[in-house]
């Protein structure tokens, strides 16, 4: 039987999901990821892969991995990652070494956009784009279905564009530093974490996103006020990147792409800052969710090894 494997790394949790040429889910397992020793990160994949090839009882399958944070395409290197005991490895060639077999290589944002280009809720536009707003902010662009990744392979990463000094003094922001190096990144205010942050420079006490939705909706006019700049920042972030990539459809993902008031407030949020004739397009919640990381790694192992 043809299949191909999705590995989806996290913080907390590896998990590798198999699918079939329907994309029927065939085998799934998941482990705890272990974030401090590198060797037991290697073995964990190891041997997932192994038990899926003796569930399924065949092997050889291609292989798609969402890895969390940047990989260098020149070195081959982890740049950063919330798994410690990745940065600055060879994760790519260590793998390869200890599986040899097909292996493709995405970020976790990337493989969210293309699972919800294929069968979710990007299907059947001529582009979408998958935008992240959980803890960070970033994403994925996919044309006719297919992730298109890059000279450097981080195309969608929008969170690291800089906030404007119009928008800085327009709501008394400071110039947040990133852990990316950068200062000002979009993600530091757009996320999830940054809504929390908007709200706490407004002398709230709100410990995370939904606690400042949670005061919001109970009347609270500090996380009302929050929640406003909030909504005008992200409508200048999603109108610089209609403006750069014109996607057919926008679909969020992320702890805040539960906010229904999203779907309802964005286009209005995003039309002031874009000129006359542009229109806003679709911006749609995820079909898959947070179980879309595994899937689109598959997908990601089909787009680049077809025949595995």
């Amino acid at each position: 039987m043809q299949c191909w494997y999705g590995i989806d790394i996290g913080g907390t949790k590896i998990e590798l999901v198999a699918y079939d040429a329907t994309l029927v889910e065939q085998h799934r397992q998941r482990v705890t990821t272990p974030t401090q020793d590198y060797d037991a990160f290697l073995e964990a994949i190891d041997g997932l892969v192994r038990d899926a090839d003796a569930a399924l009882g065949s092997s050889g399958h291609a292989i798609g991995i969402g890895l969390p944070g940047v990989r260098d395409r020149r070195s081959g290197r982890q740049l950063s990652a919330n798994v410690p005991s990745l940065t600055g490895r060879l994760v790519g060639e260590d793998l390869q070494a200890r599986l040899q077999r097909p292996l493709a290589f995405g970020n976790d944002l990337q493989c969210f956009a293309l699972s919800e280009a294929q069968g979710g809720a990007g299907a059947g536009y001529p582009s979408m784009f998958g935008a992240i707003l959980g803890t960070g902010a970033g994403g994925g662009f996919c044309v006719d279905g297919q992730l298109v990744a890059g000279a450097n392979g981080i195309a969608g990463e929008w969170g690291h564009w800089s906030i404007p000094a119009t928008l800085l003094q327009r709501h008394a922001l400071p110039v947040l530093g990133c852990a990316c190096g950068l200062r000002g990144c979009l993600e530091r205010y757009v996320s999830g974490n940054g809504l929390a942050l908007i709200h706490e420079g407004r002398g709230g006490d709100a410990l995370d996103a939904g606690a400042v939705v949670a005061l919001a909706q109970a009347g609270d006019a500090l996380a009302e006020q929050a929640l406003a700049i909030h909504r005008d920042l992200l409508g200048y972030s999603f109108a610089n990147l209609i403006l750069a990539v014109d996607p057919h459809v926008i679909v969020l993902g992320g702890g805040l792409s539960k906010l229904e008031q999203l779907y309802r407030d964005l286009p209005a949020a995003i039309a002031p800052y874009l000129f006359q004739g542009v229109r806003v397009p679709p911006i749609l919640p995820p079909a898959f969710g947070d179980a879309g990381g595994a899937r689109g790694a598959a997908l990601l192992a089909r787009q680049h090894h077809p025949s595995r």
